[in-house]
């Protein structure tokens, strides 16, 4: 994570984390029926996440580049002085990147998947199965996203039928690891290659932004809501805070100036998820999206570039720091588990349901977290060598055998309440 003033620095940042814990908080909230905007934590994920990928590609870059420059040096001694050096640009390994990608999710998604399909095939109604069963091939292919913009399968009106409505941000996600990093690549190596990322990123920023209008102004929204192209606006102002350009400019703000405007901004996107009303919200696909991830993007490049703000220290405290460290796998279970206990909590009231439900999901992520992600991250013994990616073929294949294997329901009454989740 590119903490220092080069590209390459890559310190822990504890306050991104606390960031990530309070976007989870959101969504978990949301999903509960208890803050209206809870929806928004999902653009602060992708904000965070175009940030942090971007400053780990440029990281590479300029660390090749000064290997190559110390190694040009280092044969070119003894040489006339006339004879000219071949320019050294840094590269990208990008199938390093992808399978590092790869180590990082697909492990707990397909650990999520694969319980959750017998789980709604015992507890779950008829038409969860179905579509469970349906979406599944779709949730393999990181495209479940476009499956639902295709299908015409309204987010914000069906989403309760089915379990595997959430990883539509996970499909976005995968999408734009596996086309940003080419660009980055490519517009890198050029001499004032951060410059060009930044280019590209602001560009493509406000390209998406206009489809977003475009597209946003149709009576069902999912396709503004849920495509690659118009989500892409939050990824790509995290990946332009992350280039030199940004960070040299926010590197000259005193602290004592940066911290005013970090609380300003932290309170700006707590108002934004209490208040906003999903797509009743009459400027939400009219700009508003956009100005949440801006405001994210400016909040996020200051935690990371002017130390010691009260608002970094409030973010990487404990609570909000820990929950950050579950929030993937927290966010993978909390739905399933949301659609599959709530409904039987009833006596409990919202908030107790509430309680118990996210108990659950903290303790499944925990557990996911321990035994799969960081195993599989910090390369424990099963992981290492050719064992980890036989370990992850093993779990995909028992998916695909779950899937032929689980008999498909009939369409047909039975459907679980699932009032209160809205």
């Amino acid at each position: 994570m590119p903490r220092d003033g080069s590209a390459a620095g890559r310190s822990h940042i504890t306050a991104l984390d606390g960031l990530r814990g309070f976007a989870v908080a959101a969504v978990l909230l949301f999903h509960a029926g208890h803050l209206r905007g809870g929806f928004l934590g999902v653009d602060l994920f992708f904000v965070l996440s175009g940030f942090l990928i971007t400053g780990l590609l440029l990281g590479e870059t300029a660390a090749e580049a000064a290997a190559g420059k110390a190694e040009a040096a280092r044969r070119s001694k003894g040489k006339p002085k006339g004879r000219a050096r071949a320019k050294v640009r840094g590269r990208i390994d990008l199938a390093a990147f992808w399978g590092r990608r790869a180590r990082r999710l697909l492990p707990a998604l397909l650990c999520v998947v694969v319980v959750t399909v017998p789980a709604t095939w015992a507890w779950g109604s008829p038409e969860q199965l179905r579509f469970a069963l349906d979406d599944m091939p779709w949730v393999g292919a990181q495209a479940v996203n476009w499956h639902y913009i295709t299908e015409q399968i309204g987010y914000w009106n069906a989403s309760d039928t089915r379990v595997f409505a959430h990883l539509w941000s996970i499909g976005v996600e995968w999408q734009f690891y596996l086309a940003w990093p080419l660009v980055v690549a490519v517009a890198a190596r050029a001499r004032c290659g951060e410059r060009i990322v930044a280019a590209l990123a602001g560009a493509g920023a406000l390209v998406s932004l206009a489809l977003t209008v475009s597209l946003g102004a149709a009576v069902d929204t999912t396709r503004a809501y849920e495509g690659t192209d118009t989500r892409a606006a939050a990824l790509l102002l995290g990946a332009l805070v992350a280039t030199a350009p940004v960070r040299n400019l926010v590197r000259r703000v005193p602290p004592r100036a940066a911290d005013p405007v970090c609380l300003v901004l932290a309170c700006g996107l707590a108002v934004a998820w209490t208040v906003t009303e999903g797509e009743k919200a009459p400027l939400l696909f009219q700009g508003g999206l956009f100005l949440h991830s801006l405001t994210a993007a400016v909040l996020i490049v200051l935690m990371a570039q002017v130390p010691g703000t009260r608002a970094a220290r409030i973010a990487g405290s404990r609570l909000p720091r820990g929950l950050g460290r579950l929030s993937y796998s927290l966010y993978l279970w909390h739905w399933p588990v949301y659609l599959l206990l709530l409904p039987r909590l009833t006596a409990l009231g919202d908030w107790g349901g509430t309680a118990v439900a996210i108990g659950v999901s903290l303790a499944a992520a925990a557990v996911t977290t321990r035994c799969v992600e960081d195993p599989v991250r910090f390369r424990a013994g099963w992981a290492r060598g050719g064992r980890g990616p036989i370990v992850v073929v093993a779990v995909a294949l028992a998916g695909a055998v779950l899937w032929v294997a689980v008999p498909e329901p009939v369409t047909g009454a039975g459907t679980v309440d699932v009032d209160q989740l809205r």
